[in-house]
């Protein structure tokens, strides 16, 4: 039997949401969104969905993970528009610390492209050089 609060198959999500059917179909394998299934076995999703999908795109854009907003996600923490939202216990640190992996990620990409314009810098010169002689 089918409840009234379910109505949208995934292409009407992906078209009100702006996020591919092939992401949604990663955020349910994820757990982060849950749909039912149809006597056809066609994923059936309610009005929340909505809300929730935009959600996690825009926090995947922002560069957490899946990991990191699955326990918001389980809380309810994603089921009103982000703006919106209180501050989920534990949102704050998360964001931080994924922040500060970005910092010393790009850190250590720094170092090593200078590493990599000091070898280009002495291949010029060495080939330069040995152009002159």
């Amino acid at each position: 039997m089918r409840r009234d609060s379910i109505d949208m198959r995934i292409g009407e999500l992906s078209r009100r949401t702006g996020v591919s059917t092939r992401s949604l179909r990663y955020y349910e394998q994820q757990g982060l969104l849950r749909a039912e299934r149809a006597a056809n076995g066609y994923r059936d999703y309610d009005e929340s969905a909505v809300i929730r999908a935009a959600n996690i795109q825009g926090l995947l854009r922002a560069g957490l993970t899946v990991d990191d907003i699955r326990e918001p996600l389980d809380t309810g923490c994603l089921n009103e528009p982000l703006g919106q939202l209180p501050l989920c216990e534990g949102a704050l640190q998360t964001a931080t610390d994924r922040l500060d992996e970005l910092d010393r990620r790009i850190g250590a990409l720094r170092q090593l492209r200078e590493r990599l314009a000091e070898q280009v810098t002495r291949t010029r010169n060495a080939l330069a050089a040995s152009e002159r002689n």
